[in-house]
């Protein structure tokens, strides 16, 4: 191999091991059997930028969690958007499924490229002023958030029914060679528990929308919609090592232009260090070599995408009046009750503020009590956490949604501390209740109660059966003052459809005003 690939030979071998980085980190968020996660499990989103800025202008202090990213917006004044091409999962994901979506670009709009700018800005100004937009843009979130909700589920799901038919089907010597493959699949990508996700399809829709869109040109997300990238290429224009054409008035072929994964180089065949994502293709392919990675003195560059004083006056100012708009909402006074969020979580204006939607307390919540919100907290709750009691519970003693947290929007409690927070309480439907219903006996949802001294109790009670017949049966009650809300009652009461046991979000400890008791019920 000639010794001038040996750099693209770097960028590539640093974007492997980088994806291989994160894939590892992504399957170590997956429960490991103890409720300690080993190593900082969440450090990509620790070092990204944007989230770091967005959620400290949030809550109008730097949140020290977010501290590494402070690495990365440094080197990238130093060395421009570096970040973008040699370390970026999504970024990697891009340049793979490229050749499966084919190579040809389409001619867009040359002003598309401002709407990253316009989304930087919407999202700095919007969390300044109260509504947190970050998590709907930030390209790891969106990543992680597609890959815990529906690809790593479906992968799962998938490697498990595989595995199945040959063991069931396939002939002794199969199962002789697949089984050891099985064993070492669970031993360390397969998840720990099949795990199922309300809203798998708009979060898989967002991740397969901007991959999809390699199709019509190449780094589309990059170039036109990233805020993080917009972001690094700000800090880019301070950087004094770039790559630059050695030849001011080159423009004899224009191969660079047309060879640029991220439309960083003009048909005068001058680089733009905003765009440039330091992929080194441009150093590597043109003829004449005259392009060079080094000091390079700064040059003004015609910036098609710089927003113009009205765009950004317009832009600033639509970020500060919606979120206005958005408080003014009936929600915003009295949240729905079904909205139960997990132990340690802030206020929810707080919490709203610090989340960045990322699913990763989904991910590794033993019991796949925590799914994603649709509506529930409105639109600009979308994607963030809620406890869904029917499908799963919360463990009593795990910990682990807060310490997989990257903004600590979910607080890392002790086992005694989360055991000491309320999330919600249980009421008992008595119409569906079968001991109230029926005069048929049941104690499940006392049985499963992981409280010491037992939030669900009972009382004697003589009632008539289908029969007519007068007979003694105990029926539980809710103890409010014991019950924390972790929801197991309601996912293992035995009825089909809708539990005989229900949790809400009433007398949460994070809210002062808790809801009043559903009357009638307890």
């Amino acid at each position: 191999m000639k010794k001038p690939y040996l750099p693209i030979l770097w960028r590539r071998l640093s974007q492997l091991l980088c994806f291989a980085a994160f894939l590892f980190l992504f399957v170590r968020t997956d429960y490991q059997g103890q409720d300690e996660l080993s190593g900082a499990v969440n450090l990509i989103f620790r070092i990204d930028p944007l989230i770091a800025l967005a959620t400290s202008l949030a809550n109008r202090t730097f949140i020290t969690l977010l501290l590494p990213a402070l690495f990365v917006l440094l080197a990238s004044l130093l060395l421009g958007r570096w970040f973008c091409g040699w370390v970026c999962p999504m970024g990697t994901l891009f340049d793979w499924s490229r050749p499966l979506l084919g190579r040809r670009d389409r001619s867009l709009p040359a002003a598309l490229p401002k709407l990253r700018y316009v989304l930087l800005l919407l999202t700095l100004v919007s969390a300044l002023f109260g509504l947190p937009l970050v998590g709907f843009l930030d390209p790891f979130s969106i990543l992680v958030r597609g890959l815990t909700m529906a690809i790593y589920p479906a992968f799962g799901l998938a490697i498990e029914k595989l595995f199945t038919i040959t063991y069931q089907h396939g002939p002794a010597w199969l199962n002789a060679a697949s089984e050891p493959v099985y064993q070492f699949l669970r031993e360390t990508v397969l998840p720990f528990q099949q795990k199922v996700f309300t809203n798998v399809l708009p979060a898989a829709a967002m991740l397969l929308t901007l991959l999809a869109l390699e199709w019509m040109q190449r780094r589309f997300f990059c170039r036109n919609l990233c805020p993080l990238g917009a972001l690094l290429g700000l800090a880019a224009r301070f950087a004094p090592w770039r790559i630059a054409n050695r030849q001011p008035t080159c423009s004899v072929c224009s191969q660079c232009s047309t060879l640029c994964r991220s439309g960083a180089i003009n048909h005068q065949s001058q680089v733009n260090p905003e765009r440039c994502i330091l992929c080194l293709d441009c150093l590597i392919h043109c003829p004449q070599q005259n392009f060079s990675f080094g000091p390079s003195r700064r040059t003004a560059f015609s910036l098609a995408e710089g927003l113009s004083r009205r765009a950004f006056l317009g832009t600033a100012l639509t970020g500060l009046a919606t979120p206005f708009l958005f408080a003014v909402r009936p929600l915003k006074r009295q949240p729905q009750p079904n909205l139960i969020r997990p132990p340690g979580a802030l206020a929810e204006d707080a919490f709203l503020n610090r989340c960045v939607r990322c699913g990763e307390c989904m991910q590794v919540c033993i019991g796949n009590a925590l799914h994603p919100a649709l509506t529930e907290a409105g639109v600009e709750g979308m994607f963030t956490p809620r406890l869904v009691p029917r499908i799963g519970y919360c463990e009593y003693q795990c910990t682990l949604c807060g310490q997989v947290c990257p903004t600590g929007a979910i607080k890392h409690l002790s086992v005694n501390e989360k055991q000491a927070v309320t999330i919600g309480q249980a009421y008992i439907d008595r119409n569906r209740c079968l001991p109230f219903a029926r005069a048929v006996p049941c104690m499940v949802c006392e049985e499963h109660c992981p409280t010491p001294q037992k939030a669900i109790r009972f009382r004697q009670a003589t009632v008539l059966n289908d029969q007519g017949q007068a007979v003694t049966i105990r029926q539980p009650y809710v103890v409010d003052e014991l019950c924390i809300g972790c929801g197991i009652c309601e996912n293992k009461c035995p009825l089909p459809g809708r539990s005989a046991i229900l949790v809400t979000s009433a007398g949460e400890s994070r809210r002062n005003d808790g809801f009043t008791d559903t009357p009638g019920y307890r």
